[in-house]
């Protein structure tokens, strides 16, 4: 059978994936940027990848019509646009136009708890999504979950951030709201028992786990799962846009992304019944557990995906490879050779830069411009990377973006997606015996040539440091 998998590349889709391939499905992936796809090692066979753009309706034509069954895991949450929820209605009447020629069954979708009368523009969007979804001719299901907590979700790494740096919070009112998270494990099973599932055929499903607890609860639990000594304290003068700049600069997300969170989290998501774990035969984890689970994957560096590695977690509005052939007119260049002495040495050090190995000379002038940037609304450094050794076109790197990696050639593209008058790129490249390093920008404008002087300085000590660290 033939399943259609939205989202492939998203926090969701990577892990869902897998569980469909095990299951003995085909798989269609949609994607809108091929080069940020892996196929995974021995899936091959299992696994098509076409790309598809839910707001440009021709591109749908590259859905094939024999598919059995359809998930649609597209959001546009912490999307850079204002109109996003105008975007997602686009996305979802495109995606039925097609999906009704095709010889799909059913179609399967991932939303959030909307069973409160006033609901933020977040949920309300995501509710119109799931009305116009159902008015296709196949059968839907629609599962909604609360806060999802798995290593590299948004709401985990949230929390570990405020937990870890903060050992007294002084926090708004709506840390009180109550909410019934759900472990990313038990989400992935009502997702993979649904499909085809006659049970839960044109109904929706709330998913949660077996706790509620007000949000402070669930950052004491972290707390305590990290053996670490917490103070909160909840005053009602924190405005939204106040809370949301709280949460953008203790935390890695995009203000965006905060400002979202913030008015959703000020409704509670209880589940209205839990039928659907007798249905599917489901017992969900609870939080504790959850945490424990989450926090094994970090340690052991085995996150298998997260979504800080969604373009919407930066500045990108097209496709990467876009930026892929680095530019030579019209641009500065800093260019540096050294002979290396290991080449697996050098090319290991090389694919462990960033985040929590830092930038092996200078970290603090790397921290301090990732600082800046987060001052000007920028991405800030504070991302980091979903794996210490791992890297894959697409996953975000402190305040770069990864446009090419590969590991047997010897070359990894970075673009930066901090705030700067221009554009600037960052490429390692060996070449038989000898590590070639460039760092290439193009001005916009005489602020942009400003800029460029202005560093140029800074660039001769850290460059030259790390060459020197990355071969020795």
């Amino acid at each position: 059978m033939k399943i259609l998998l939205t989202g492939a590349t998203g926090y969701i889709g990577k892990r869902l994936l897998p569980i469909l391939v095990a299951n003995g499905y085909e798989i269609i992936c949609c994607v809108r940027d091929r080069n940020r796809f892996k196929i995974p090692k021995g899936f091959e066979k299992n696994i098509k990848v076409i790309e598809v753009d839910f707001l440009k309706e021709e591109t749908l034509l590259e859905i094939p019509s024999d598919i059995d069954a359809a998930y649609y895991l597209i959001h546009s949450m912490s999307s850079s646009s204002d109109n996003y929820d105008e975007l997602e209605s686009i996305s979802a009447n495109n995606f039925v136009q097609r999906i009704n020629k095709t010889n799909a069954k059913q179609v399967i979708y991932l939303t959030g708890i909307v069973n409160d009368e006033s609901l933020s523009k977040h949920l309300s969007s995501r509710k119109n999504v799931e009305d116009i979804l159902s008015s296709g001719t196949y059968v839907m299901t629609a599962l909604r979950a609360g806060i999802i907590v798995g290593s590299g979700s948004a709401s985990f790494e949230i929390i570990r951030d405020l937990v870890n740096k903060l050992p007294i919070m002084i926090t708004p009112k709506w840390l009180n709201t109550k909410c019934q998270p759900i472990a990313i494990n038990d989400v992935l099973e009502f997702l993979s028992k649904s499909l085809l599932n006659p049970v839960t055929y044109n109904q929706n499903f709330d998913i949660g786990g077996p706790d509620i607890l007000t949000y402070k609860e669930m950052l004491l639990a972290f707390a305590k799962a990290k053996n670490l000594k917490r103070w909160i304290f909840t005053i009602p003068i924190m405005t939204p846009k106040l809370s949301s700049y709280w949460l953008y600069f203790v935390t890695s997300t995009s203000y965006k992304l905060a400002s979202a969170l913030v008015s959703s989290m000020k409704v509670e998501v209880v589940c209205r019944d839990t039928k659907i774990n007798e249905l599917l035969d489901v017992k969900p984890m609870t939080y504790e557990m959850a945490l424990s689970r989450a926090l094994l994957k970090v340690e052991a560096d085995n996150v298998a995906s997260s979504w800080k590695d969604s373009l919407v977690s930066g500045r990108f509005k097209t496709n990467i490879s876009t930026y892929l052939k680095i530019p030579k007119k019209d641009c500065f260049i800093d260019r540096r050779k050294k002979e290396i002495i290991d080449r697996e040495y050098t090319i290991n050090k090389i694919w462990s830069i960033g985040g929590e190995t830092g930038w092996y000379y200078g970290d603090w002038l790397w921290n301090l411009r990732g600082f800046i940037d987060k001052l000007y609304g920028g991405v800030g450094s504070r991302r980091g990377r979903t794996n210490k050794h791992n890297i894959n076109p697409g996953d975000s790197l402190d305040f770069w973006r990864v446009l090419y990696s590969n590991k047997e050639e010897g070359k990894l593209i970075l673009f930066a997606e901090m705030k700067l008058p221009g554009e600037a790129w960052l490429e390692f490249k060996i070449l038989g015996n000898t590590l070639y390093q460039s760092a290439t920008f193009r001005p916009r404008g005489i602020w942009g040539k400003l800029y460029w002087y202005a560093v140029l300085p800074f660039h001769g000590f850290i460059f030259n440091g790390m060459l020197n660290k990355l071969v020795k």
